[in-house]
């Protein structure tokens, strides 16, 4: 699988936001990609007056989303971006929306929201049912998490359990003393305690670290971004997935199930 990850400042504005999503699409298109990763927020982000997202949040039949299909029409590439969607009551959803030629292939809407670290995104996001999602993208079994899903390993390995062969993780990291380390170790060891790739995308601008980068599934980072936009490149190989499998049999020789039921 090629796989590209992109990352951008997100703006206020949808509009413009869908402009950069759209150019990303079609570099990842021409450059053959069969799977593209953008941020969480991607549709909007409103870093001083973060409650704002509740009055520009868009349905996933919303003009935002709508103009990403249409770039997709005609292509295999599968891109997953972040949205915010109405949830009622002065709430919204965190959402990935997985896109394929011009339809929508599945969503997923974010289960651990982040209060931690004197932010609480619950005060304006209503968690998600939490069912793991898998889809599958060239072959592959793809499992979708959001940005703070990471600090929960179990998260992880419910998708795993459901078949995921590969993570996607898109993300607004927020800076902060250690939390560039965090995000390193973290995403890291999702990868290599499932022996699954984990293709990691973070939005760059003044709030969040960036950062983006895919881990394969014995934890070596086959590629990394830095703190401005871009746009990375890296391969998954089937051969090596099973190859690390065999090397450590994490998965055959756990002891304990994960039990998939909420609290």
């Amino acid at each position: 699988m090629r796989i590209a990850v992109g990352q951008f400042a997100v703006a206020e504005d949808w509009a413009a936001n869908l402009k950069a999503c759209q150019a990303l699409v079609d570099e990842a298109v021409a450059g053959g990609a069969d799977l593209l990763v953008l941020p969480e927020d991607s549709m909007a982000l409103f870093i001083d007056e973060p409650t704002r997202i509740v009055e520009a949040a868009q349905s996933l039949s919303g003009p935002f989303l709508s103009g990403l299909l249409e770039r997709t029409a005609g292509s295999s590439t599968t891109v997953v971006v972040g949205m915010h969607e109405p949830a009622g009551d002065g709430k919204v959803y965190n959402t990935l929306a997985a896109l394929r030629d011009g339809a929508l292939v599945t969503s997923y809407r974010k289960v651990h929201l982040y209060d931690a670290f004197g932010a609480r995104e619950s005060d304006r996001v209503r968690p998600g049912g939490g069912e793991p999602v898998v889809f599958e993208c060239a072959g592959w079994q793809v499992g979708l998490m959001t940005c703070y899903d990471v600090r929960f390993p179990e998260m992880a390995r419910l998708l795993v359990d459901r078949g995921a062969e590969l993570l996607v993780l898109p993300a607004a990291w927020v800076r902060g003393p250690a939390k560039e380390w965090h995000w390193e170790v973290m995403v890291t060891a999702r990868a290599l305690e499932n022996t699954c790739y984990v293709a990691a995308s973070g939005e760059c601008g003044r709030r969040n670290i960036g950062a983006s980068m895919v881990v394969d599934p014995l934890g070596i980072v086959r590629g990394r971004l830095a703190d401005g936009p871009g746009l990375l490149w890296a391969s998954a190989d089937r051969e090596d997935l099973a190859a690390a499998r065999r090397k450590l049999p994490v998965l055959a020789n756990r002891r304990f199930f994960v039990d998939p039921s909420m609290r």
